[in-house]
């Protein structure tokens, strides 16, 4: 048996065909896609270390952190969640610096499919990262624009017509929408955005079709989480967005970062 210990954080991943997934443990970079197939073992090891500060937390808030620095980092600024509320562009923000060099910059507004059609904002550098990290199989870009908050803005005047969350159940059980064309829902977005956000408007409509490492999807969807199951075993069946497939259940490792784990190989 071979054992590789530390604090899970996202998986890495790579847009290629079918996408690769990259584990850090430690000091190992584990290439997940050669694992599935295999008999695995995820133990808890009942600590977790804040994802910002690194000091050990009894419990983990919004996907990793302790609670001073869920209350206090930018990492976790209420703008990561609803980017329409962003300041970076006031020179304000829980810290100016941290908002100037991440969302004062090229963000995009732009349509995904993952379960359902959704809207959704990112910064630029991190397409097609994010759509992955989101188990999206198509999308296309909508809108660009010069700052966050814009693009939130925009965002938030199209939820008025489509939905701004990922189905992640349907998702996972890659629930297709028949005779969907990112193209034509693109067109549509276009005749509802305002004259203010008009100018905006991305005429780039290249569609990125994204493939996952999935040896079968279940017909039923069941999650675990660490904090209720200490140990997970089974034979690995695929990765999608940032969920692990066993036999019969899923979990997500993004929402157990900071969290110190022991996987274990057969």
């Amino acid at each position: 048996m071979v054992s590789y210990k530390g604090v899970i954080r996202k998986m890495q991943v790579e847009h290629t065909d079918p996408v690769s997934y990259y584990l850090t443990l430690g000091d190992v970079k584990l290439n997940m896609n050669q694992l599935i197939g295999s008999h695995l073992k995820l133990r808890y090891l009942n600590q977790i270390n804040c994802i910002d500060c690194g000091r050990i937390t009894k419990k983990s808030f919004a996907q990793g952190f302790c609670y001073p620095c869920f209350l206090n980092s930018p990492m976790n600024s209420e703008c990561i969640i609803r980017p329409e509320l962003c300041e970076a562009h006031l020179g304000k923000g829980r810290n100016a610096e941290w908002e100037r060099k991440h969302h004062m910059q090229e963000h995009l507004v732009y349509l995904a499919e993952s379960g359902g059609l959704k809207v959704g904002v990112t910064r630029h550098d991190q397409i097609p990262t994010r759509w992955l990290d989101q188990g999206a199989r198509k999308a296309i870009v909508i809108a660009r624009t010069p700052y966050r908050q814009l693009a939130g803005m925009i965002e938030l005047h199209l939820k008025q017509f489509l939905s701004d969350k990922t189905h992640w159940q349907r998702m996972l059980k890659n629930t297709i929408i028949e005779n969907l064309d990112l193209q034509i829902e693109k067109d549509k977005v276009r005749g509802y955005l305002t004259p203010e956000f008009e100018p905006y408007f991305s005429l780039n409509d290249n569609i990125v079709d994204i493939v996952y490492p999935v040896i079968s999807y279940p017909d039923k969807i069941k999650s675990i989480k660490l904090d209720k199951q200490d140990l997970i075993e089974g034979i690995l069946t695929g990765i999608r967005g940032q969920y692990l497939y066993f036999d019969n259940h899923v979990i997500n490792i993004r929402s157990h970062s900071g969290y110190n784990v022991a996987l274990e190989l057969n």
